[in-house]
């Protein structure tokens, strides 16, 4: 188990991916990724894989939040486009 610094938006799930997409191999264990009463995050890794694991945890930036849809999404939710509403609009 190796502790690193823990970034401001952490996603466990997305992290595991990522540790994994740059050859840091961890496991889908719900303990392998923590947060220990200090704050740190915890990851149990290899030791040799500690210096890969860093640079990754430091890009971290996980999203917890779904992004807010743009206005082509909305409209598309409701099977409307940006002409049919240019048009609606008489534009």
């Amino acid at each position: 188990m190796i502790k690193l610094t823990k970034p401001n938006n952490l996603n466990g799930t997305q992290l595991r991916q990522e540790l994994n997409a740059a050859g840091v191999a961890i496991s889908n264990e719900p303990i392998a990724i923590s947060v220990d009463g200090n704050g740190d995050l915890c990851l149990n890794i290899a030791d040799k894989d500690k210096s890969k694991a860093k640079v990754v945890v430091d890009a971290h930036n996980g999203t917890t939040i779904a992004p807010e849809p743009t206005i082509e999404q909305k409209l598309a939710s409701v099977g409307l486009s940006i002409d049919d509403l240019k048009s609606a609009l008489g534009l």
